[in-house]
């Protein structure tokens, strides 16, 4: 029975994902489609992978900041302006990336 469902399931998913190609298919206009611009889908793809990145380093850099924070209270001035420091040039990072996105574009 489940696996019955699942094979339903499975196809009807197939059949969401095809349908729209064809309902928004064009009828012979007889002009060439325009050519695919690689530098914009390969500077999105870049941007994506520098804002995970500093994603990652915002939460490694906070969750070392509350450790360091519960592991010595009388710090808390120090550590908390090492983190803010941190997560501004982390964002930085982020920012010079979309700038070059931009540029490049």
């Amino acid at each position: 029975m489940t696996r019955k469902i699942g094979s339903l399931l499975f196809g009807a998913i197939g059949l969401f994902l095809i349908a729209p190609a064809a309902a928004f298919a064009q009828t012979g206009g007889g002009s060439m489609p325009a050519p695919t611009s690689w530098i914009v889908i390969t500077s999105g793809i870049a941007y994506a992978i520098a804002v995970a990145g500093c994603a990652m380093a915002q939460g490694k850099a906070t969750a070392a900041a509350c450790e360091g924070l519960a592991r010595n209270p009388g710090a808390a001035a120090a550590i908390r302006l090492s983190l803010i420091l941190g997560l501004v040039f982390i964002e930085s990072l982020s920012l010079y990336m979309f700038a070059v996105l931009y540029l490049k574009l």
